[in-house]
């Protein structure tokens, strides 16, 4: 890890089942379009809710992955 910088985005996945099933879907979506994911961290979580019903579970992730500069 010496000499490497790392880039952090934020991102939200959801899910109708669980927390933990909308973070790992924001994980699974960002592992297709980034290489080399290093740490992933759920800074908050939240529900989408209709009628007083809880409709999806929302799960705010930061993600860092190692940069390639050009």
């Amino acid at each position: 890890m010496p000499d490497s910088t790392y880039k952090i985005i934020e991102l939200v996945g959801t899910s109708t089942e669980s927390w933990e099933k909308a973070a790992t879907n924001a994980i699974t979506s960002a592992a297709k379009h980034l290489k080399d994911l290093r740490i992933a961290e759920v800074v908050q979580l939240d529900m989408h809710l209709e009628d007083g019903k809880v409709q999806a579970y929302r799960a705010k992730v930061k993600v860092s992955f190692k940069y390639h500069g050009d």
